[in-house]
């Protein structure tokens, strides 16, 4: 972590303290695209654990399923976080052992403040219904509005960072559509998880074209037993996920030489979920699929390769 923070030519202790709090948050719940950023230069990667780990310490408020705290208490803090951050981005700096590192990065990169504020809006939504968030969705359109905030804006605030060989406003629409793809791919891997939490991030009138409801889904989660007609179901909502990576996918030649492996990496390993999830036949709700690791290896290792030489080319025309 030092030669990252060296190579990024942060120096003052509180805020290298403040980026490496926000690595470990990656790497604790973001494996998948922890894995990829190894293949960014060492000077990108801390802005991209500034950015990731803002969005894992804000999520875990509102998910983390060991938390026993009333949830009044639980709101409290995100409130604060919120207010924190948004004061924060409007003085170019934070105290705050967490939010330093992405202020900085917002600052240094010059990532519009509202990117931060939208994905507020959609933590809010993760509170419980008597706390005044929402506990589902009815359409894909609803569902959007809340995956605007949580998913397509990461994509929105990482571009910068990874720097494009197009102008940004060319490139903006496939980093959000990633960011949504890689969202919607972890709901329905979540499914189950997020029943547990009161939660369905699975629109509701797709699922009941199929004879899905919470109930049903809620039955295979408790019996663990499958049912054909959530097989259909996910299978249709699979279907549409990998259409949304479809839109993303020209984004990546447009990024930066050396930002494109991390990337496609990421792309390739997301996208290796919905593949264990058929793979699954779809019987998910009791147990949460992974890629394996022999196969994120297969993924990263040549992504590494082609990654070193970009970094060999970027310097011999630096």
């Amino acid at each position: 972590m030092n030669r990252e923070l060296d190579a990024a030519g942060i120096i003052e202790p509180a805020l290298r303290a403040s980026y490496a709090r926000c690595r470990d948050l990656n790497a604790a719940h973001g494996r998948t695209y922890f894995l990829a950023t190894r293949l960014l230069t060492p000077g990108q990667r801390p802005a991209i654990h500034a950015l990731y780990g803002l969005a894992r310490y804000a999520d875990e408020i509102v998910d983390d399923l060991s938390d026993t705290r009333p949830w009044a208490h639980r709101v409290a803090e995100l409130e604060a976080l919120d207010r924190q951050l948004h004061d924060g981005l409007a003085r170019g700096y934070s105290d705050h052992p967490v939010l330093a590192a992405p202020v900085h990065t917002a600052v240094r990169y010059q990532i519009d403040p509202q990117h931060f504020a939208d994905f507020m809006v959609s933590m809010r939504m993760d509170r419980p219904v008597e706390q005044g968030g929402v506990a589902g969705y009815r359409t894909f359109d609803e569902l959007g509005g809340y995956v605007y905030g949580s998913a397509a804006v990461i994509g929105l605030q990482v571009l910068p960072v990874l720097g494009t060989v197009v102008p940004h406003e060319r490139a903006e629409p496939h980093a959000a559509a990633l960011g949504v793809a890689f969202q919607i791919t972890n709901f329905l891997r979540d499914v189950g998880e997020d029943l547990d939490r009161g939660r369905v991030y699975l629109p509701s009138d797709e699922l009941a074209s199929f004879g899905v409801d919470r109930e049903l889904l809620s039955w295979c989660r408790s019996t663990g037993r499958p049912d054909r007609r959530v097989r259909h179901a996910l299978a249709y909502l699979v279907a549409r996920t990998r259409a949304i990576y479809r839109r993303a996918a020209p984004g990546i030649p447009m990024l930066a030489p050396v930002s494109r492996a991390c990337v496609a990496t990421a792309f390739r390993l997301y996208g290796g979920i919905l593949d264990e999830i058929e793979a699954a036949d779809y019987h998910i709700l009791a147990r949460r699929v992974a890629v394996p690791y022999h196969r994120r290896l297969a993924v990263a290792v040549p992504g590494l390769s082609r990654a070193l030489l970009a970094r060999r080319c970027y310097r011999a025309r630096a």
